[in-house]
């Protein structure tokens, strides 16, 4: 019998068990013809700790502090729709600006949180909208929250607004890595990630990468965003940022866009050319020097599992709480605020949602499980060979 969140997926030459503890190589032997393990090799893993998960030992925090932002990206799930006269500014969620005020109540609230959980130490994830309108903002948050444990900051942005100077003032406060997202390579990106002004992006985010490199030790998650108007220039976008930013403190991922109902349609299959594509991306970044995240079991979001906020919460600026960023800000979403804490379980039980429930797909759940199996099998494979495993 199968544990929460296992994974068996089958490599080149060996099978690859994922876990809560863990990843480990498994023999054809100890797999049935079924695709199954088998029960004696189930008893040695378990022993070993592999289907033993992590305790949870510090709180995530996620804040939008400001639920603007500077760009018009048409597939954005904080969009209401698109801009009708088809240019660079489509409708967005409330404004809405952190403040002092809502800061004490935030931390406030994390700290009832982190007690009724037993827990001592706090993570902040420093979120938007872009959260760089609003500078002051994240920097008063991190200072406050150090009063509160604060253990670990990281950071979602575009980076268009992200000077040397804030970069080390958010870093010596506990800032310790930045998401940054790319649509593609430069002329792709610079039609799909544009300005509300408008105007492209791509050379601005990479030269603030590259100097912020310069002046601090922040590390870089960079995600970059495959649809069926920029999949074709993915292999040179990845030779255009090798060459331009330090691979050596770079994780980079690839996201396939996703439908969230804002007239943003993806045209790009899960086929096995697309298979293909990203197994031979993942290479070329591992070749390149950059870190690829080693795929992972099947476990919750610390935020939205529970449906309670036990161990995580997402607060919008004006101090709602959500059960996930994806509807932060979204009317109608909301389950609760931090002054008066979560609604009761009948009022917030169809409005609590985890990460990737509000995106549509046109393909069936069996083609998304297939293709996310056979991409993670190649990587394992691929870090295996190079001794990263």
């Amino acid at each position: 019998m199968g544990h929460v969140g296992e994974r068996l997926l089958r490599g080149r030459d060996t099978w690859w068990l994922l876990g809560p503890g863990g990843v480990a190589r498994v023999g054809h032997r100890q797999v049935t013809d079924t695709g199954e393990l088998r029960p004696s090799a189930h008893r040695l893993l378990d022993e070993r700790g592999l289907f033993r998960p992590t305790p949870e030992r510090v709180y995530s925090l996620t804040v939008l502090t400001s639920t603007d932002c500077n760009l018009g990206c048409g597939y954005c799930f904080q969009n209401t729709g698109q801009d009708s006269s088809g240019g660079s500014r489509p409708p967005r969620i409330k404004r809405a600006r952190l403040t002092s005020a809502t800061i004490t109540s935030i931390l406030g609230f994390a700290d009832r949180q982190m007690a009724s959980a037993g827990l001592h130490k706090l993570a902040v994830l420093l979120f938007g909208g872009e959260p760089l309108l609003n500078p002051r903002g994240c920097v008063e948050l991190l200072s406050r929250a150090a009063d509160h444990n604060l253990v670990s900051a990281w950071m979602i942005s575009n980076a268009t607004l992200l000077t040397p100077p804030l970069a080390r003032e958010l870093t010596a406060l506990g800032l310790r890595s930045v998401q940054v997202t790319f649509d593609g390579d430069r002329d792709d990106h610079d039609r799909i990630r544009v300005r509300r002004s408008p105007g492209g992006t791509f050379d601005t985010i990479v030269r603030n990468i590259v100097q912020v490199t310069a002046a601090t030790e922040l590390r870089w998650m960079l995600r970059v965003n495959v649809s069926h108007h920029n999949y074709q220039g993915i292999d040179a976008l990845l030779e255009r940022l090798a060459g331009s930013v330090d691979p050596q403190r770079c994780s980079i991922y690839f996201a396939r866009v996703g439908d969230v109902g804002v007239g943003y349609a993806n045209e790009l299959l899960h086929s096995g050319e697309l298979e293909a594509r990203f197994t031979r991306w993942h290479r070329t970044a591992l070749e390149h020097g950059f870190t690829v995240p080693r795929p992972r079991a099947d476990l919750p979001c610390v935020t939205c599992e529970s449906g309670e906020g036990r161990h995580g919460a997402v607060v919008n600026a004006d101090g709602t709480l959500a059960s996930c960023w994806e509807t932060a800000g979204q009317p109608g979403w909301e389950v609760g605020t931090v002054d008066e804490g979560y609604l009761p379980v009948d009022r917030r039980a169809k409005r609590w949602i985890s990460c990737g429930d509000m995106y549509r797909h046109h393909e069936s759940a069996q083609a998304l499980a297939d293709f996310r199996d056979a991409v993670d099998a190649a990587l394992l494979d691929d870090l295996h060979e190079k001794g990263l495993l």
